[in-house]
């Protein structure tokens, strides 16, 4: 007995291999092995005192019952009132061995009618086997809703009544709410987008419908804003705040309905960058359109906060499994999101993408393109600042021991190429550098080349400055990245060569230079946001052929600084920055969505940034 939407988010949610609740159990292909030995060996033993009953199906994509689950309230049915999970497709069987034997695309239901065993059932005998197995058995936080099997008529009383003293929908419609969000999405569209996600759903919609649907809204809202006009900006702004609350939607969506997919982990992770990036190029189109040229502002823009989201990604993929992992600093964070008011004082500083959206919407409308870069450079500096000292200072003053994982994780972010790995080789033989150094070496080789870049003659400086760049990359990953600091090599390599295309491309005196540095930087932010998701999905970095053939971060960097200082291709800068934009988009984007549309790709949905 129990709420529809308990069995749902135990049995239905496809990124785990298996999951259980009381009386029930699902096991996706992975599991199916371990659960056939664990139910043969159940089934050897005498007198077993529950049989179980097997189907197969997909997760629903609305409200309704979950495939091998079927009623689960307590006036559902009879069945339901006696305490049975009957299944949704097939029939019960006595024997054990339609369980086993299920199809390879579905997935894999065990239910149980109790009897003299009382509630200690088959489904959880072989749920506490598969884990002893060292399968990962999912068992969800249900909270308020109910999920049991009752041993005699008291308890299906007292059940019962707990079923009914819970409204299943409402808890279904809180849960679908992201639990930690900024301050605007908190109060100003949850409230109403999570009845949006309700519509979506029982109208069979799905979440990267909705997403696709963020997407156009928001390149709509980008050509409105490339018209230049007064009524195209208003428009942009308005256009924007609509595609936000797609946005949230559709992650309320899939939390409603549990439609995570490899494909929807896809969208979601890409979309929401190319969404505000487009935005930007929008805007520096309308802003031309009014002769005022902002595309320094514009990339800069997204430089920097490409930037603070490679801090974010590097930092966690540091600490999130290192052992000892507490610090006095972290410990007066957890004092100052005690209070309520602090808590989302701070997640307003760091303007998250909520407030960062509505921000660019609302100037959009009132000010010019100009005033909107100012602002968010303004406001993304000042919160990278923020951030970024509460993590020196946790890594100061924590005493963490970071893992071979976290390392190698590190290692993948810093995207390093060919050239740097021949350095990194010639360094491995010696005992250099020394762990502290590594930060230190990076900082310097990237502070030397921004140093030339920005202020020196664009010529054989240039390329001597990105040389010497190449050199100290290299150094600074021959060795494992363990150091209180190291999760500051990847930042300092983006910012490296982000900062390079754009000074240069500011620096040319090539017609068209800075759109096209635009278009490059994109190319690549897009490389390294998908290097972030592979990782966070568990399947690693890409492809090591793929790293080597965009280059790397050094490769890239100096192909970049030669182009700029060579007079036969100084006065077609533009020209060959968009050469290499195509290349590295083409070869990044085919392999990237070879991957998350593959079977290998990890079904999650990642909650990103607080929004």
């Amino acid at each position: 007995m129990g709420h529809v939407h308990a069995l749902r988010l135990a049995l239905t949610d496809p990124r785990f291999p298996a999951a259980a609740a009381p009386g029930a159990l699902t096991a996706q292909p992975e599991a199916r092995p371990a659960l056939t030995r664990a139910l043969t060996r159940s089934t050897a033993r005498p007198a077993t005192a529950a049989a179980p009953a097997a189907s197969t199906g997909t997760p629903p994509s609305g409200g309704g019952t979950p495939p091998g689950t079927g009623p689960a309230t307590g006036a559902a049915s009879p069945d339901a009132a006696e305490g049975t999970t009957a299944p949704a497709t097939g029939a019960a069987a006595p024997e054990a061995a339609p369980a086993a034997g299920a199809g390879a695309a579905g997935t894999v239901t065990a239910s149980a009618r109790p009897g003299a065993d009382g509630p200690r059932t088959l489904p959880d005998r072989l749920a506490d086997a598969l884990a002893e197995a060292g399968v990962a058995v999912h068992r969800p936080e249900l909270g308020s809703l109910v999920a049991a099997v009752p041993a005699g008529p008291q308890s299906r009383k007292e059940t019962r009544d707990a079923i009914e003293a819970v409204d299943d929908e409402a808890v279904r419609l809180r849960s679908a709410v992201k639990a930690r969000d900024g301050f605007f999405t908190t109060f100003f569209i949850s409230p109403y987008s999570r009845y949006i996600a309700r519509w979506c759903a029982r109208r069979g919609l799905t979440p990267n419908q909705v997403t696709t649907a963020s997407l156009v809204t928001a390149l709509v809202a980008a050509g409105c804003a490339a018209t230049g006009t007064r009524g195209g900006y208003v428009a942009a702004g308005l256009l924007l705040l609509l595609s936000f609350v797609l946005d949230c939607a559709d992650g309320q969506l899939a939390r409603y309905s549990l439609q995570y997919s490899t494909m929807g982990a896809w969208l979601d992770a890409t979309f929401d960058r190319a969404k505000e990036y487009a935005y930007y190029a929008g805007l520096a189109l309308g802003a031309a359109r009014g002769g005022d040229d902002v595309w320094a502002l514009a990339l800069g823009a997204m430089v920097l906060q490409t930037c603070r989201h490679v801090v974010d990604f590097s930092f966690n993929e540091a600490n999130h499994d290192a052992t000892a992992n507490t610090s006095p600093t972290a410990a007066l964070s957890d004092k100052l999101d005690a209070k309520g008011w602090t808590v989302w004082l701070r997640r307003m500083i760091v303007l998250p993408i909520g407030e960062r959206w509505a921000m660019i919407a609302v100037l959009t409308a009132v000010t010019t393109p100009r005033v909107v870069f100012w602002a968010l450079l303004v406001g993304c500096a000042f919160a990278a600042c923020y951030t970024t000292a509460g993590r020196l200072l946790r890594s100061l003053t924590r005493k963490a021991r970071r893992t071979d994982r976290a390392s190698r994780a590190l290692a993948d972010l810093a995207d390093s190429g060919p050239l740097a790995e021949l350095v990194a080789m010639a360094v491995r033989r010696r005992a250099f550098p020394p762990a502290r150094a590594k930060v230190v070496i990076a900082f310097a080789g990237a502070a030397w080349l921004l140093l030339g870049v920005c202020l020196a003659p664009v010529g054989s400086a240039v390329v001597m400055g990105a040389v010497l760049y190449v050199l100290t990359s290299g150094t600074a990953v021959a060795h494992s990245l363990k150091g209180p600091l190291d999760w500051l090599v990847p930042p300092l390599f983006r910012a490296a060569e982000y900062i390079t295309v754009l000074a240069l491309a500011a620096r040319s005196d090539a017609p068209g230079a800075l759109p096209a540095a635009f278009g490059l930087v994109a190319a690549v932010a897009y490389h390294h946001y998908d290097t972030v998701y592979r990782i966070r999905g568990g399947t690693g970095a890409p492809p090591a052929w793929l790293v080597r053939t965009a280059g790397g971060h050094e490769g890239r960097t100096l192909a970049v600084a030669v182009l700029a200082a060579v007079p036969a291709t100084a006065s077609h800068f533009a020209l060959a920055l968009t050469a290499l934009a195509v290349a590295v988009a083409l070869v990044v984007l085919v392999e990237s969505i070879r991957f998350w549309v593959s079977s290998g790709a990890p079904a999650v949905h990642d909650e990103g940034e607080p929004a």
